[in-house]
């Protein structure tokens, strides 16, 4: 019998949130002050914006970018409104 194995990866929970902003190394920063969040991973970009960024809070994972509008990623500022989205780490299959 095989030992079933977890599609979400260790350290993260079902859902982890992926916050898109304008300047996402100022909310990192803010995330560390305010509420002592540890910067585990940091991708820049060649420009130096951040392409991706992973920060630990409690025992919660929190994704963070900086907006780019080649793929449509923008952050609350440009939008008007709330760039928070959840994605499942698993596919969730519902039934009757």
């Amino acid at each position: 019998m095989t030992k079933a194995t977890s599609p979400v990866p260790p350290g993260l929970h079902d859902i982890t949130p992926y916050l898109v902003v304008r300047d996402a190394a100022k909310a990192l920063e803010f995330y560390k002050t305010a509420l002592g969040a540890e910067e585990l991973h940091r991708m820049p970009t060649p420009g130096g914006k951040i392409m991706h960024a992973a920060v630990r809070i409690g025992d919660s994972t929190l994704f963070v970018a900086d907006e780019n509008a080649m793929p449509g990623a923008l952050g609350p500022k440009s939008i008007g409104g709330t760039p928070v989205s959840s994605q499942p780490a698993r596919r969730i299959r519902l039934s009757r």
